[in-house]
């Protein structure tokens, strides 16, 4: 019988680390495995191990041999910036390890979709991997390689005719819409802060895709602020009918957790159970279409708190958890994020949730064209739909 949930884990993912200072702690991904499994809601069963790397085979499907060349030397030589292919800035510093630490998360995102893909499992989650920023020829944004696109391409050399890849961090899932911005075989779509407020700068409606694949790329922008109830409508108004038309054979979906309202970085408003109800409604979205899901994780600055939260919620959507949402957060859980983070580690959520109940209200219950969430969520179905055969102007509810 095949699992309901396969997860790649292995302890050395959390060596794709830029050091103590630097806001992408490896250990929001620990908190999280650890308090799903607290909670109960995923067992040493769903975990497989060891992680295989990525071959520089598989990573130059999506990277240079150039770029590939420089991360090896730079990781070799932690002392040497490569700042031509964006290694050694503050966001991506050089450290020791660098390529296998990089290739071990994408070996790991790899794994995930291999066993959905090929019917080992139903779902699958790499919680270290969903570096999306990472470009064919560079480094941005915390993110060396992008396992994301490895594990896409990858797919695509097995036969994968249509793979959409939804991406609800509070930052513009660039680095997987540049390498797929002309591939009509992957639609990309992306739910983010306007780039007018945040890093990367892009992901504006206009940002459609390329000449021979018009219509692959489909960008939400919203204004800071949102929260619960703006961001689901703008999702429900957007996603599910393109993904519909596009009809995709698996779904990948990118669960960076910084669009919360405690995230240092960011300028959304979400809460837990908002994000929660994010991922039923990519969840929901894969069973529409065969129920093939690999979920990764990605951004995420509130460590000690609403990253593990969120993503031990993540893991208990997709495990079909019968969890509580407003179960407690278990005592020896909270004295070792404490014991390992100090006085970082006094996580401010005791409950499972965040104690909201928000609900998605489609866009055509009371649409108000001065309201700037309604008015994001028009620029981006003027700008979508037309390319799948959607009036912007004709509403649809999920």
């Amino acid at each position: 019988m095949k699992p309901d949930i396969y997860i790649p884990w292995d302890e050395k993912l959390v060596h794709y680390n830029f050091g103590q200072d630097h806001p992408l702690a490896p250990i929001r991904v620990e908190l999280a495995m650890r308090l799903a499994q607290e909670l109960g809601v995923i067992s040493r069963e769903n975990l497989f191990e060891p992680v295989i790397l990525a071959t520089n085979e598989q990573l130059l499907r999506a990277h240079s041999a150039d770029y590939i060349a420089a991360v090896t030397t730079a990781g070799a030589n932690p002392q040497q910036a490569a700042l031509e292919f964006g290694l050694g800035t503050s966001d991506n510093p050089v450290f020791a390890g660098m390529h296998e630490a990089s290739a071990r998360v994408s070996g790991a995102t790899l794994m995930a979709a291999n066993a959905v893909w090929n019917g080992e499992a139903k779902h699958a989650v790499n919680l270290a991997g969903g570096l999306h920023h990472a470009q064919r020829a560079s480094a941005s944004g915390f993110c060396i390689y992008n396992d994301i696109a490895v594990a896409i391409y990858d797919l695509l050399e097995q036969g994968a005719k249509r793979i959409a890849y939804i991406d609800i961090d509070a930052h513009h899932g660039d680095g997987v819409a540049n390498i797929f911005y002309d591939d009509p075989r992957v639609l990309t779509i992306s739910i983010h802060e306007s780039p007018a407020t945040l890093f990367p700068g892009t992901g504006w409606p206009s940002e459609t895709g390329g000449t021979d694949a018009p219509g692959s790329c489909v960008n939400i922008a919203l204004p800071a602020g949102t929260g619960d109830q703006g961001w689901l409508r703008a999702f429900v108004s957007v996603v599910p009918q393109v993904i519909d038309v596009f009809s995709p054979e698996i779904i990948f979906g990118q669960n960076g957790a910084d669009s919360h309202i405690h995230d240092p970085l960011t300028h959304l408003a979400l809460s837990v159970d908002g994000q929660r109800c994010a991922y039923e409604l990519i969840h929901q979205l894969s069973h529409r279409h065969g129920g093939k899901l690999v979920a990764v994780g990605g951004g995420g600055y509130d460590v000690a708190d609403a990253v593990p939260r969120s993503w031990a919620n993540l893991l208990a959507v997709v495990a079909g958890s019968e969890l509580a949402k407003d179960a407690a957060i278990p005592h020896d859980y909270l004295e070792y994020v404490q014991s390992s983070l100090g006085s970082l580690g006094v996580p401010s959520g005791i409950s499972f949730s965040d104690g909201m109940k928000p609900w998605a209200k489609p866009i055509d219950q009371g649409f108000n064209d001065r309201d700037p969430v309604d008015a994001a969520i028009m620029a981006t179905r003027s700008a979508a739909f037309p390319n799948f055969g959607l009036d912007p102007e004709v509403n649809s509810w999920f």
